[in-house]
């Protein structure tokens, strides 16, 4: 890292606007529209889905295509396909997150049917959706091409479960609060799910699958991002029961709910020894790409920039303790940003999410630390169950909430970073800078960023 003097000196007291800019230009570079853009064109008759320099192609005059949108961006991934496919789409599929509206709207002339379903905790609807899905596909042939569009989400949205979804939900619901990893999550999504680890393109065989990825797992393992339903998996069983034995989730069922899930993973044996669909995949954006612009945007601001890491991980408050240190060490003028996702293991009774969570345990770490500030949003827009996507601290969040008589240390004990944030911004506005940062469902995913500004005055 360059600790020379940056031509430009950003000012702490523009902070809040330097942070709206670089939350924009992170969001605009994980626009999922634009990712499938990239990898998704046609020459004439030729249909032309990866990389520019290499694509497989596809010749429309032999073939049938058809279209499987699943996931929080699932609705722009599929306009933009549709911009490209037109009206040589034989048939499509969208189950997308309710975040409300109706953008069924836009399909209206289009052959394609859209579902909106539970997210993080799969419902009926995304069931309704996935068999829908499975009864479009059944009559593909080997001439045919299926674009699988697929982003996060879709692990709770693409569902056919090998359990009744009573018990599902339950499952899910238990790791969700454990404190688990999305990898760990996700392992035992795939052992008990017929659609996930290339049960799509089973679903879809004898025709070829084509996955346009767009990645909200640190790394992008392709059989971990939506629970990979276009990457076929040998037996998943031992890692799904290892992680339920690490998060003590049999004592956490009635024995008929264990009994059931039993059932469910030896079943599981048999479904991935079924012979290997054919199949294409390609990750088309990342956190990674999204990192790069929010860096690219704080140098043109005139901060000296790095990007640290793209594979940050941890439990969230453990990892604001470790962003409000680097921010004490950090030279003025300068910003690092990391990417990444982190946990919460929930025990406290509150509102909050894994990035609220961060910047809370970082304004703790930061207290009365000068001219320095803490961001910590995910690009969904959505952290947990609340409205807003993040929150941004300084070295002076937690001395202004006890002067308004919040305790910042009880509001973390107690999971409540959502409600914490929300009463000072109530209590303070007019005398400070908001924290909390809204910015609405972006209809995309890529994890989430933690940004740490320092400044000299």
């Amino acid at each position: 890292m360059s600790l020379l003097t940056p031509p430009i000196q950003p000012r702490f007291a523009d902070y809040r606007r330097h942070i709206d800019g670089l939350v924009t230009a992170a969001i605009s570079a994980a626009d999922a529209d634009a990712a499938v853009g990239r990898f998704l064109a046609r020459d004439g008759r030729t249909l032309l889905v990866g990389p520019a320099s290499n694509p497989e192609r596809i010749n429309l005059d032999e073939g049938r295509v058809y279209l499987v949108a699943a996931g929080k961006a699932a609705v722009p991934m599929a306009r933009a396909a549709l911009r490209v496919v037109g009206d040589d789409l034989a048939g499509g599929i969208v189950i997308t997150k309710d975040v409300g509206g109706d953008p069924a709207a836009e399909f209206a002339e289009r052959p394609i049917t859209l579902f909106a379903g539970g997210h993080p905790v799969p419902d009926e609807r995304g069931v309704a959706g996935t068999k829908a899905v499975v009864e479009m596909l059944a009559g593909a042939r080997r001439e045919d091409a299926v674009l699988c569009l697929i982003s996060g989400g879709a692990s709770s949205l693409l569902t056919q479960p090998l359990l009744p979804l009573a018990d599902w939900r339950k499952v899910v619901g238990l790791l969700l609060k454990s404190g688990c990893t999305i990898n760990e999550l996700n392992a035992v999504r795939r052992s008990i799910d017929r659609i996930k680890s290339g049960g799509l393109a089973r679903a879809a065989s004898p025709a070829t699958c084509y996955g346009l990825i767009l990645s909200d797992v640190i790394g992008n393992p392709l059989n971990v991002i939506g629970s990979g339903p276009t990457v076929p998996e040998d037996d998943l069983v031992v890692g799904a029961v290892q992680v339920l034995g690490r998060y003590d989730i049999a004592r956490q069922l009635e024995r008929e709910e264990w009994g059931r899930l039993a059932l469910a993973l030896n079943q599981s044996r048999y479904l991935h020894k079924t012979p290997r669909a054919p199949v294409r995949n390609f990750i088309i954006g990342d956190v990674r790409l999204a990192a790069t612009a929010a860096l690219v945007a704080a140098i043109r601001l005139g901060f000296v920039g790095q990007l640290l890491t793209a594979h940050l991980d941890g439990q969230a408050r453990e990892i604001g303790r470790l962003a409000a240190g680097v921010a004490r060490d950090l030279p003025p003028g300068h910003c690092l940003i990391m990417g990444g996702e982190t946990t919460v293991i929930v025990r406290g009774q509150g509102t909050g999410g894994r990035s609220q969570e961060l910047a809370l345990a970082a304004a703790l770490g930061l207290e009365r630390q000068p001219r320095a500030a803490v961001l910590s949003f995910g690009t969904d827009g959505e952290d947990g169950p609340t409205p807003v996507a993040g929150a941004v601290i300084t070295g002076e969040t937690a001395r202004l909430a006890r002067s308004y008589g919040l305790d910042p240390v009880a509001h973390l004990a107690n999971n409540d970073s959502h409600t914490f944030f929300a009463r000072l911004d109530e209590l303070s506005r007019g005398r400070a800078e908001p924290h909390l940062v809204t910015t609405g469902p972006t209809a995309t995913n890529v994890n989430d960023l933690v940004i740490i500004l320092a400044y000299d005055q």
